[in-house]
């Protein structure tokens, strides 16, 4: 877990070059064609108004004359504007950074045939290079950032990260969800991301869960959030619901430990018979206070990161948890779980499957999810072990769906 919080975009950004402006060689004269008959128009509608040096005063029919013309050429520039700001949105590079104009955003629509100008199809990829999923739901032609919020039960999100991360690995997720009209908070856990804390020092869950207790302890009452939870950050969550079951409206455990009464995260692997090679090398315990005595904290091997973790993300995000990411402890991990059904049995829970982990694997999200059903399980394809890196949009698209569910009366 890092020390910084840095946002870094999929994909490079590509500023066009003098060699790469000549590649398309027709298409590029094309738009300077545009852009000179949109100057032109421009500059001969402005010098209809404009008259000799000598004041002459228009009759009334020259006057209704002028505003005809000036309306036929206004129509005119409108259409060149509309055509020369299409074909240099469609010039484009994908990875660029251009925005389009108010009126012309990309569609969303996968669907085929021509539209109105305003509305330009995009391509396959969205901007961030990302392959959009393909979904059975009807497209909505209204703008669905509008409508979102409103019909949620909540308008707040509270992120928990896993082990070894930091909230730094949630910037893309608060960025989605921050459109949409959330608010949106994550947390470093005591001895992640910013946190000046030794991990070795970490002795229990309490202690690991402080940030995210008095994080939740600072609510009124009658504010109610929704807990996201990843990988460990799954353990701390479920602290969180036990202590304040009234201050949390759903809770959404991603390719996270979801343990049962009496169960800890090490019980949970320990089920998993037969642990990968991968699996087993990727960690590295580390004991500050001596081999003789129990391991203190777990790091990566540096040199398994993107098998282990990110085998389906972007590079420049596996490039940013190289430099971020820090050990965790390893007390917490072993400390059973104590939880009621009066309290953490009343929050709805939801899990979401990551189809590509080689962290946690299918078989044992599956076992969990047997072994303490969830009101709901979705799955994210393609996803690794940080969906928020490898399947963000698909991920946000989840949860907002979580989100507008409409609230649930206890029987």
């Amino acid at each position: 877990m890092g020390n910084s919080f840095t946002c870094i975009s999929h994909k490079e950004e590509q500023r066009p070059t003098k060699s790469s402006a000549g590649r398309g060689k027709g298409r590029g004269s094309n738009t300077r064609k545009y852009m000179r008959r949109l100057s032109l128009s421009c500059s001969g509608s402005s010098s209809t108004s404009s008259s000799k040096k000598g004041v002459i005063k228009p009759k009334k029919k020259i006057r209704e004359r002028h505003h005809q013309d000036h309306d036929k050429n206004s129509h005119i520039i409108q259409e060149q504007t509309l055509a020369a700001t299409n074909l240099l949105f469609n010039q484009t590079p994908r990875n660029s950074n251009y925005v389009a104009p108010p009126g012309f955003r990309r569609s969303t629509s996968s669907s085929g045939g021509s539209g109105p100008v305003s509305a330009v199809q995009s391509p396959k990829k969205s901007t961030c290079g990302f392959v959009r999923t393909s979904s059975s739901r009807r497209k909505s032609s209204v703008n669905p950032e509008l409508k979102k919020v409103e019909a949620s039960e909540t308008k707040r999100f509270v992120l928990v990260h896993g082990g070894g991360f930091g909230a730094w690995c949630w910037y893309r997720t608060i960025t989605l969800l921050e459109k949409h009209g959330f608010q949106v908070d994550a947390v470093d856990l005591t001895g992640s991301g910013v946190s000046s804390t030794d991990t070795n020092n970490i002795t229990s869950l309490a202690h690991y869960s402080k940030p995210l207790i008095n994080f939740l302890e600072s609510f009124k009452p009658s504010e109610k959030v929704i807990l996201v939870g990843h990988d460990f950050g799954g353990a701390c969550m479920s602290y969180a619901m036990e202590m304040f079951p009234t201050k949390i409206s759903k809770a959404v455990f991603i390719s996270a430990a979801m343990l049962v009464n009496g169960q800890s995260t090490i019980d949970l692997f320990n089920q998993q018979l037969g642990l990968s090679d991968l699996m087993q090398q990727a960690h590295i315990f580390l004991y500050a206070n001596g081999k003789k005595n129990p391991p203190t904290a777990v790091d990566f091997d540096g040199s398994l990161l993107r098998d282990f973790l990110f085998n389906q993300s972007p590079p420049k995000d596996l490039a940013l948890a190289s430099v971020s990411m820090r050990p965790f402890p390893f007390a917490p991990v072993v400390e059973k779980l104590h939880v009621s059904e009066k309290n953490y049995g009343s929050i709805r829970r939801f899990y979401i499957k990551t189809m590509e982990d080689c962290a946690i694997p299918v078989p044992l999200q599956d076992a969990m999810i047997k072994l303490n059903p969830p009101e709901q399980v979705f799955q994210l394809k393609g996803a690794d072990h940080a969906p928020f890196f490898s399947r963000p949009q698909s991920l946000n698209r989840i949860l907002v769906e979580i989100a507008k569910l409409p609230f649930k009366k206890s029987s």
